[in-house]
């Protein structure tokens, strides 16, 4: 076979040979290009790797850098934090040498007060010496004196006295009259104060010292959307709770507050249950409004049984009255003058117990008077009539012993006392009233009696000092011993007790002690 090629004829194998040529060069080509290729690669791979152990080598001396940087930082710190605990030990060792020198100090100068005691004591023994023998001396001369009075005056010492005693007695009955009248006309003065304690009384059991502590409740909620719902429309929901409970709702714009208002705490805290009751529930309508105030006033009823129950448990009263069991619980929700009334009587029956066992009385009957002494501050209706009287009737009512009852309705005077429990119950009602802290009292009026007692007491000629202590409870008067003698000074505690009681009000008693002496000072040189 033949090819031509421009014109000439090629034979067939020169073909053949031309194509194992051209197939020998490509094989060739293919694999200069490969190894090429190959080499290129490995030399790219070898670039690369070097770049990565340079930054590798980068990043190891950040690293090392950081934490040189670090360490370096911690060893600051913690030279810092050693520097403090230096500091700290060193003050500590510091004070510690301060209070040693102190305690070395005040050792020395005690045992210099005991050296200077001591050389007191014996010269005032030596100056008890000297008294004594002076006294022998003044009791010889006085027997003298007595026997030259009785030659001169021709009766004897007996019959002097006797005389001089009948004329004492005619002048103490004169006294004594005087005394009479002057006790009737300070009762004629005191009928006022009474009828100012009754008023006071009257206040206290219809409104409060302080309206809002003891006639508001406050109650909680979580948003303005729950008051709308407890409003209801054309406050219907409020009116109902407030016809149910007789308990004032209002509702102003003080955020997430309700107040509720009325002077029975025990329908205010049956509207503030019921209420919280209602919220969690979600259900607010009148129906919904009946049924919560009546299961709740049933569980109050139920608590306030509870209360007493346990009360009288603690107090170990037995055989108390249902009613008068709850009316004691009724004690929990009243105040008086700031004064929780049920801790009051638990106070005021644990004072009578120990008191009565003191005396060599029954302790319990005077616990369970001291506990019921107040019962009648807390009835279902208001009676026209004090407390104490309506306490006893009810005592009365509950077959309670005739102690007891005198007891209640004797403790603000009403009635006469005929035992001693009675007494008893009235000083120790007076005590837990009247004890620092029991009851809320202004400080300004508290700080004006106080400087008022001082003021009376200093206006007395004579008077150096006056102190007015335990809170109001003792008044120390300091006399000059030079301007007035122990009789002139008995005297003026008198005086000061019967001004303060007229000029002053003032709860339970004011103790006024009249301080005379005298000093002798002398100096060893």
């Amino acid at each position: 076979m033949k090819n031509m090629i421009c014109g000439i004829t090629v034979p067939q194998d020169y073909w053949d040979e031309i194509a194992l040529y051209f197939g020998i060069g490509l094989v060739i080509g293919i694999t200069i290009i490969v190894f090429i290729t190959q080499f290129t690669t490995k030399n790219k791979i070898k670039n690369r790797l070097k770049e990565i152990e340079e930054q590798g080598e980068i990043l190891k001396k950040e690293k090392l850098l950081q934490a040189k940087e670090k360490f370096i930082q911690m060893k600051a710190d913690f030279d810092k934090q050693e520097q403090e605990r230096n500091n700290n030990l060193i003050r500590a060792e510091n004070r510690i040498k301060q209070r040693d020198i102190e305690q070395t100090r005040k050792l020395e100068e005690l045992q210099r007060k005991i050296s200077e005691t001591n050389s007191q004591k014996e010269h005032l023994n030596n100056q008890f010496e000297i008294v004594k023998n002076k006294q022998a001396e003044l009791d010889k001369a006085r027997s003298k004196h007595v026997e030259m009075l009785e030659k001169i005056a021709g009766i004897s010492m007996p019959e002097a006295k006797n005389q001089l005693m009948d004329a004492i007695r005619d002048e103490a009955k004169i006294e004594a009259l005087n005394s009479i009248k002057e006790v009737v006309e300070e009762a004629k003065l005191t009928a006022n104060k009474e009828a100012k304690k009754i008023i006071i009384e009257t206040l206290q059991r219809t409104a409060s010292e302080t309206t809002v502590e003891n006639a508001v409740s406050t109650f909680h909620i979580e948003s303005e959307e729950i008051k709308g719902r407890i409003i209801g429309r054309e406050g219907r929901n409020i009116r109902t709770l407030e016809s149910l409970t007789g308990v004032e709702v209002i509702v102003d714009d003080s955020p997430d507050t309700i107040l509720l208002s009325g002077f029975d705490p025990v329908r205010r805290e049956v509207a503030r249950l019921s209420l919280h009751k209602l919220v969690v529930d979600g259900r607010i309508h009148p129906a919904r409004i009946e049924e919560i105030v009546a299961k709740t006033q049933k569980q109050i009823e139920q608590e306030l049984i509870e209360i007493g129950k346990r009360t009288c448990i603690d107090m170990g009263i037995a055989n108390m009255a249902p009613e008068l069991m709850r009316m004691i619980g009724k004690m929990k929700y009243r105040s008086s003058y700031g004064q929780n009334l049920l801790q009051h009587s638990r106070e005021t029956a644990n004072l009578c117990a120990t008191m009565a066992a003191e005396l060599g009385l029954n302790p319990k009957i005077a616990r369970r008077a001291g506990l019921l002494h107040d019962i009648g501050k807390v009835p279902d209706n208001e009676p026209e009539m004090p407390h104490a009287i309506f306490g006893m009737k009810l005592a009365e009512k509950h077959k309670e012993r005739p102690e007891i009852i005198n007891a209640i309705g004797s403790h603000h005077d009403e009635i006469e006392m005929t035992n001693l429990i009675s007494p008893i119950v009235q000083v120790c009602d007076a005590i837990s009233g009247a004890r620092p802290g029991a009851r809320r009292e202004i400080v300004e009026a508290y700080i004006n009696r106080l400087n008022n007692l001082e003021a009376m007491a200093l206006a007395y000629p004579g008077v150096v000092k006056t102190y007015a202590i335990q809170a109001g409870r003792e008044l120390r008067v300091i006399v000059g011993a030079d301007k007035m003698n122990d009789t002139e000074a008995y005297q003026l505690s008198i005086d000061l007790s019967k001004k303060i009681q007229e000029e002053m009000t003032y709860p339970g008693q004011i103790k006024i002690t009249v301080i005379r002496e005298t000093r002798a000072v002398n100096y060893a040189k």
